[in-house]
């Protein structure tokens, strides 16, 4: 059985601070509860009490443990779990090492977690930015206090964020760009276009093997997508026209360079790149969309667009989302853009109505 007491100090007089008794495996332990107040004390020996009675570790006390624990125990938690990717964890994870390491857990207070944010914004950082990077100290903290390395959890709120993108294309837009590109890209983007696939990451990885010509499907395999569900669709015979040509294209820099090109878009020309896989296209986008007349869209809106052209469609919104890879309703709904042409085509429709037509 366990007791509290405060220990003589050499004046004589008592230390203001509780210290506690009990037994692990018959051994007596001694330690500083830490605490002034007796209430407080008798809760910290209990804690200790049924870890030892449940065979648990003893863990330190809370006062000592550091943000760098924590911070370890999240890395190890995704790791294990897969609920995250831990490359995209660790580029919010680094931010808030740079402010927080060193920090003691229990002395991360609401007013400690504004100075963060403060700080995030004199680096101009986004909203969006560094409320990511919150919701990340969030799950750390809640992992913490459930592994009783922190007794309360501070309370704090997410920043207003800025209204989401709603860029989209119009199907004239969209052929004025691709009209601007070489080739290939005109392949790329009109993927993009019609499924809402990522450009960068997820259309410019595509290999020979993920294109069936005869089928007519065109997949990304498991971990190749953000959510790491894999995904298939069925070509418009505009993309197997399309596809069959690059595949053409491929062939016949295979053939002349005298060896295996696994990529569905590898750069076609160069002495050092040809045949390897492109990466990215930003400089010949930026200028395909500002001879186009559309300067400063970006690719990312062909999800949106896609979005909208599928609902447009009445393709139905549980298969839409699985085309384009969405998982939640609340990202999808976002993502279905309303346009001034159809506001417009609202009026037309209203119109025929009222006259009888």
């Amino acid at each position: 059985m366990g007791f509290l007491y405060r220990p003589k100090l050499r004046g004589g007089d008592h230390s203001r601070i509780w210290w506690c008794k009990y037994y692990v495996n018959g051994r007596p332990i001694r330690e500083s509860t830490g605490m002034e107040k007796e209430t407080e004390a008798k809760r910290f020996l209990k804690e200790r009490e049924g870890r030892a009675a449940t065979g648990q570790p003893i863990l330190p006390r809370v006062d000592r443990i550091r943000y760098d624990e924590i911070a370890a125990d999240l890395r190890r938690y995704y790791r294990t779990t897969g609920k995250r990717r831990i490359k995209e964890a660790e580029t919010r994870l680094r931010r808030l090492d740079k402010f927080f390491a060193g920090y003691r857990v229990a002395a991360i207070a609401p007013s400690t977690i504004s100075a963060f944010v403060e700080s995030r914004q004199k680096q101009k950082a986004a909203n969006a930015t560094i409320n990511r990077e919150l919701a990340t100290l969030r799950r750390m903290l809640r992992l913490a206090y459930k592994e009783g390395k922190l007794l309360r959890l501070p309370v704090f709120e997410m920043l207003k964020e800025r209204a989401p993108r709603e860029g989209f294309f119009e199907r004239d837009q969209y052929e004025a760009v691709r009209r601007k590109l070489a080739d290939d890209l005109q392949v790329a983007t009109a993927i993009a276009y019609t499924f809402g696939w990522r450009t960068q990451s997820e259309v410019l990885t595509l290999e020979r093997r993920h294109l069936d010509p005869e089928v007519g499907t065109l997949r990304l395999d498991p971990g190749m997508t953000k959510n790491d569900d894999g995904r298939i669709v069925y070509l418009t015979p505009e993309l197997k026209a399309l596809l069959a040509a690059q595949l053409a294209r491929v062939e016949a820099l295979q053939k002349r360079m005298g060896r295996i090109i696994p990529y569905l878009f590898p750069h076609l020309t160069g002495k050092v790149r040809a045949g390897r896989r492109r990466r990215d296209f930003r400089k010949a986008w930026t200028t395909a969309c500002e001879d186009a007349g559309v300067a400063g869209r970006i690719r990312h809106d062909f999800r949106r667009t896609a979005v909208r052209n599928m609902v447009n469609a009445g393709v139905p919104e549980r298969v839409a989302m699985k085309v384009t890879g969405h998982k939640t309703r609340s990202v999808f709904d976002r993502y279905h853009i309303v346009s001034p042409a159809d506001l417009q085509d609202v009026a037309r429709r209203l119109a025929g109505t009222f006259s009888g037509t």
